[in-house]
């Protein structure tokens, strides 16, 4: 097709193809690999040595027997603060040997910890014995100023002083995103029970842009799971067309890397497993035209790059369905302790358990989806691994008391994170 065909059926410009990996010598190869990460670092402003932890554990509940879910703070990028639920299995009622695996649950759009399969994942994870974070993207949550959910406080684009390219502001956005996460994994590798091998992020939809990027630059996480995304194209494509500042900016800043999703796949690789689950009419993230077909020939041109097929991503594609978090269903499950070894369930007990209808749970539970998720062709018609997990209430999911929230509103809010940035804008432009 010509380049407009191709660009009104959403189809991404061709890239020139990186160098192979077989033509490089092997210091060669391991300096360009480092090369890539600390550009995407840098295009991100993401500090070195990240920021000290500082983490605090509020208060803890039992939102159901054998699970504890305590509340937490740690620090981010720019000084600012991050609030999570963390839920684990109960050791008064839960024996485990060894270490514990971890995992960090990056939402979508608009999700927060509130959402439901946030809440779900952490239930369901540590009652196979693992500790989970769940935590508010900035503007969502307790980092929005008026606590509020699906609120999309960081979608208003801001234009960057002129002397700056017009990126920068979803670069550094994005790089706060970043910062969110890898601190998670921090905080998850400093706690005495987890084992630091075994900590796994899995992403949906923008979770899964950002989790994909920081499973390329940070080799802690053991293994990466993308649901519903993974779309990493070329010039013109999905993301560089997307009109929100979190995800066209700073992935039109990655264009100084070359073909950026075989890259960003092959720094996957590098570091260790990863599986790409997608509806195959998943219009959100534009997988029909992205199907198989389109991420065998990104994974090939990975392969290339990296000279080898060792960890490179795996994929599986739902026909009919649209966007939804695949990680809570069965496959994903099993692919997950394939990676991380769950202590409490087996591969012949995941394989044997029982699943939960999340639309028919979500209404006899009172729990709060979208509308339009609620469809059987997107979350609603999920069958979610395991029963008996209850909805957990709103203000249950609130980590800092509101005297304390109030008092720390400086360093929550994307308001005021977005004031510390125009100063920065101002400094680097002057």
């Amino acid at each position: 097709p010509t380049a407009a065909e191709r660009a009104n059926a959403g189809i991404a410009a061709p890239v020139k193809p990186e160098v192979r990996a077989k033509d490089l010598t092997p210091p060669q190869q391991t300096a360009r690999l480092e090369h890539w990460r600390q550009t995407i670092r840098t295009q991100f402003y993401i500090p070195s040595p990240l920021p000290k932890l500082d983490a605090k554990t509020w208060s803890t509940s039992s939102p159901m027997p054998g699970v504890l879910a305590d509340r937490v703070t740690y620090t981010t990028a720019e000084g600012m603060i991050v609030p999570a639920i963390v839920y684990r299995p109960d050791p008064k009622t839960v024996k485990w040997k060894g270490k514990l695996p971890g995992i960090v649950v990056v939402n979508g759009h608009g999700g927060d910890k509130f959402a439901w399969y946030a809440f779900y994942s952490g239930m369901l994870f540590a009652k196979a014995g693992a500790v989970v974070v769940t935590y508010d993207p900035i503007g969502e949550g307790e980092r929005n100023i008026d606590r509020k959910s699906r609120a999309g406080s960081h979608d208003k684009w801001i234009d960057p002083p002129s002397a700056l390219p017009r990126t920068d502001w979803g670069q550094r956005l994005a790089g706060l995103m970043q910062v969110d996460v890898m601190q998670a994994v921090s905080y998850l590798a400093s706690r005495p029970e987890v084992d630091p091998s075994r900590i796994a992020t899995v992403g949906y939809s923008m979770g899964s842009f950002v989790t994909g990027i920081t499973g390329a630059i940070d080799t802690r996480i053991h293994a990466v799971l993308l649901s519903g995304g993974g779309d990493f194209d070329g010039p013109g494509g999905y993301f560089d067309s997307n009109p929100l500042p979190c995800q066209s900016p700073p992935y039109r800043s990655l264009q100084v890397l070359g073909d950026r999703g075989a890259i960003l796949y092959a720094l996957n690789a590098a570091r260790g497993p990863m599986y790409v689950m997608n509806g195959a009419a998943d219009t959100v993230m534009d997988i029909p035209h992205h199907d198989a077909t389109w991420f065998a020939g990104i994974r090939e041109r990975a392969i290339a790059v990296l000279g080898t097929d060792k960890n490179m991503f795996t994929t599986v594609f739902y026909p009919g369905i649209n966007h939804r978090t695949s990680w809570v269903n069965r496959d994903g499950v099993e692919w997950l302790n394939q990676q991380l070894h769950f202590p409490n369930w087996s591969a012949s007990q995941i394989a044997a358990m029982p699943v939960t209808h999340v639309s028919t749970w979500a209404k006899a539970n009172n729990v709060d989806i979208t509308k339009s998720y609620m469809q059987e062709i997107r979350e609603g018609g999920l069958d979610a691994l395991g029963t008996g997990f209850p909805g957990i209430k709103r203000e249950d999911l609130m980590v800092l008391p509101d005297k304390d929230w109030q008092a720390m509103k400086p360093r929550l809010t994307y308001e005021a994170w977005a004031e510390k940035a125009m100063a920065a804008e101002a400094q680097a432009a002057h």
